[in-house]
C-alpha cells in the first residue's frame, strides 16, 4: 500500500496520485492563530502593573498575588482540560477557553479594589488560558501529525510563548496613550474573535474527515477513544506517572522553566527595568523582542527535537538560562546597551525552548498517557512561576530591588539542568499497556 502525501495509504498508481497539502497543516495554523490570542492577556500584568499602582496605590505584591492565582490555575486547569479535549474534542474544550479569556480581560475594566483582580485576573483568565494551556499545543501536535512531530509543537509552542510577548509593547503603548482599561478592552476583543474561527474551521481529529495523521504509515490503526470522565483520566494517568521517578524530574526541572519565565522575567523585568530609570515602553519592546527571537528558538528547538536527544537539549538550555539571569543584575539600567540587547537575544531563543524536548520526553516515558501526564508536568511550570511571580514581588517590597530574585533564579537553573540529565528514557509500551488496562477498569 502506497502512502500520499496527506499520510494516509492509498492504493492508487502515480499516474492517479494527486498532490495537496494535508489539513493538518491548516489545523496546526488555527491551533496557532488560537494560541496567540490567549496569550495576549498574559502579557497584560507586566505592562499594567505601573498604571494600576499609579492609579490606585496597589503594592506590587498584592498585583503579584492576582498573578500567581492565574498562574496555579493556569497550571492545574492544564491536565483536566488535555483529558477534556480527549473526551468532547479540541473544538469545545479552544472555545470556551477563549471565551473566559475574553470575559476575564473586559471585567477587568470594572475593578476598583484590588481583591477583583483575584476574579478577573486570577480566576476567569486562569481558568481560560489553562484550558488553552501548551496541551493544547501537544494535543493537536500528537492527533495530527506523525512526521515533523517535533517542529510543530515547537511552532505551535512559540505562537503561545511568543503571543505573551509579542503584545507587550501594544499593552503598554495603550496604556500610556489611553489608558489601562482600552489596554484591557483590546486584549479582550481580540480573544473573543478568534473563537467563531475555531468553531468553523477547527477539526478535533484527521479520522473525522476520513483521514490519517500527517506522516502515518501505511498500517496506522486509529487510537481507541478514551471512556470514562475526563477528571478521573486525568488523575489516572497522574497515578501511573507517579510512580516513575522520571516523572518527578521532569516535574521538578519543569517547575524552574516556568519559575524562571512567566514569573521572573515575565512579570517582574519591566518593574525592574522602571526600577533602573528605563520607560516602561522600552522595557515591554524588550520583552517583546526576547518574542522574536522566541519563534527562532523554538521552532529550532522542535526541529533538533526529532534528531537530538532530548536531554542534551535540556542541559543546554537550562544552563544557558541560569548564566543570563546570573548576569541580568549587572546588565539593567535606564538606558538599552549592546550588553542588554545580547541577554535579550540569548533568553528569547531559550524562552521556551524547553517545552519540545519535554514533550518527547513524556512521549517516549508515558506512551499512550503522554498528553494528558504532560499536563500534569506543565502544572507544575505554572505552580513555578506562581510561587516566582510572588516571591519576586515580595522581594522587591523588601529589598528594594529584585537583584535576590534573579541570582535565585539562575541557582534554580543550575539544579533544573541537573535534574534533566538524571532523566532515564524507558520504551513507551508498558505505559501503553498499564493505560489499556486502566481504559478497561474505567469502562
Amino acid at each position: 500500500m502506497l502512502v500520499d502525501e496527506a499520510g494516509t495509504g492509498s492504493r492508487r498508481g502515480p499516474a492517479t496520485r494527486r498532490r495537496r497539502v494535508h489539513p493538518a497543516w491548516g489545523i496546526a495554523a488555527i491551533a496557532f492563530l488560537a494560541l496567540v490570542s490567549a496569550a495576549g492577556f498574559r502579557a497584560a500584568p507586566g505592562a499594567l502593573m505601573v498604571p494600576l499602582e499609579d492609579e490606585f496605590g496597589w503594592s506590587v505584591s498584592v498585583m503579584s498575588l492576582a498573578v500567581s492565582v492565574n498562574l496555579v490555575l493556569f497550571g492545574l486547569t492544564a491536565p483536566f482540560a488535555a483529558a477534556l479535549m480527549e473526551r468532547f474534542g479540541l473544538r469545545a474544550v479552544t472555545s470556551a477557553g477563549l471565551t473566559l479569556v475574553g470575559l476575564g480581560a473586559g471585567l477587568t475594566v470594572f475593578a476598583t479594589a484590588s481583591w477583583q483582580l483575584l476574579v478577573t485576573w486570577g480566576l476567569l483568565i486562569g481558568l481560560g488560558t489553562g484550558s488553552m494551556a501548551l496541551v493544547f499545543a501537544a494535543t493537536v501536535a500528537e492527533r495530527w501529525f506523525v512526521r515533523h512531530r517535533g517542529l510543530v509543537m515547537g511552532i505551535l509552542t512559540a505562537g503561545s510563548a511568543t503571543g505573551q510577548l509579542v503584545f507587550l509593547p501594544i499593552v503598554a503603548a495603550l496604556a500610556e496613550s489611553s489608558g489601562w482599561r482600552v489596554a484591557s478592552l483590546v486584549i479582550a476583543g481580540t480573544a473573543l474573535a478568534v473563537v467563531p474561527l475555531v468553531l468553523l474551521f477547527l477539526r478535533n481529529n484527521p479520522r473525522d474527515v476520513g483521514l490519517a495523521p500527517y506522516g502515518a504509515p501505511a498500517d496506522w490503526v486509529a487510537p481507541a477513544r478514551p471512556v470514562g470522565g475526563a477528571s478521573r483520566r486525568a488523575l489516572t494517568a497522574l497515578r501511573r506517572a507517579s510512580r516513575v521517578p522520571a516523572f518527578w524530574a521532569l516535574v521538578a526541572a519543569f517547575a524552574i522553566c516556568g519559575a524562571t519565565t512567566n514569573g521572573l522575567v515575565g512579570i517582574h523585568f519591566i518593574p525592574s527595568a522602571h526600577d533602573h530609570g528605563m520607560p516602561v515602553t522600552v522595557a515591554a519592546g524588550l520583552l517583546a523582542v526576547v518574542g522574536i527571537f522566541d519563534i527562532v528558538g523554538t521552532v529550532a528547538s522542535g526541529y533538533l527535537t526529532d534528531r537530538v536527544d532530548p536531554r542534551i537539549l535540556l542541559v543546554a538550555y537550562y544552563a544557558f538560562r541560569g548564566v543570563g539571569l546570573a548576569l541580568l543584575p549587572m546588565l539593567l539600567s535606564d538606558a538599552v546597551h549592546p550588553s542588554m540587547v545580547l541577554f535579550i537575544v540569548v533568553y528569547g531563543l531559550d524562552w521556551v525552548a524547553t517545552v519540545p524536548p519535554t514533550v518527547a520526553l513524556c512521549r517516549q516515558i508515558f506512551g499512550s498517557d503522554a498528553t494528558v501526564v504532560f499536563g500534569w508536568v506543565f502544572a507544575a511550570h505554572q505552580l513555578g512561576a506562581a510561587a516566582a511571580a510572588s516571591g519576586g514581588g515580595i522581594v522587591r517590597d523588601l529589598t528594594g530591588a529584585y537583584t535576590y530574585a534573579w541570582l535565585g533564579g539562575a541557582a534554580l537553573c543550575a539544579v533544573a539542568a541537573a535534574l534533566s540529565w538524571a532523566v532515564r528514557r524507558r520504551p513507551a509500551a508498558p505505559a501503553t499497556t498499564a493505560a489499556v488496562a486502566d481504559t478497561r477498569e474505567m469502562s
